[in-house]
């Protein structure tokens, strides 16, 4: 069982200026055998940047890539996507409701509004990648970022460790 990014106690929650934050999130991507997997991750680079005007700064991280498709989605009571691939890399941020994501290496994590989830599992063995639902007696709203191409390599911590 992995640990959920909402569960993690944050050693620096930003609070000190001196020390930036660092961002835990959960990671599935694609191992050097093919198979799928999901991670607990942490994002690191961030620092201080006003957002304009008379803003005073807050922790900030420019992240590459170029943004293809930003999507809301809705997983209705019950729905379950079988075996497949992430179609693009991309930020999966639910909002409300419940989800699971099973990854070929028998890793099952169930998410909420806050456990945010970089899938990364393209060119898994027969594109076989993972599955993926809704949990619960209500759907699972969710905002899901694509990349065109992947901003990261594949590994455990593609965002800093």
């Amino acid at each position: 069982m992995t640990d959920l990014p909402t569960g993690v106690t944050l050693d620096n929650d930003g609070t000190d200026a001196e020390q930036p934050p660092v961002l835990p999130f959960l990671h599935m991507w694609t191992g050097a055998d093919g198979g799928s997997r999901i991670d607990l991750s942490h994002m690191t680079g961030f620092g201080q940047k006003s957002v304009g005007g008379g803003a005073d700064p807050q922790w900030m991280r420019p992240f590459p890539g170029e943004v293809s498709a930003i999507n809301f989605a809705i997983l209705p009571v019950g729905w379950v996507g079988d075996w497949h691939e992430s179609p693009k890399a991309q930020w999966v941020i639910p909002l409300r409701g419940r989800w699971f994501i099973e990854t070929m290496d028998g890793n099952r994590v169930e998410m909420g509004p806050g456990d945010i989830h970089f899938g990364q599992d393209q060119d898994t063995t027969d594109g076989k990648g993972h599955r993926s639902g809704q949990i619960g007696d209500e759907p699972c709203f969710q905002i899901m970022i694509q990349f065109a191409t992947s901003p990261a390599a594949q590994t455990r911590d593609p965002f800093g460790a």
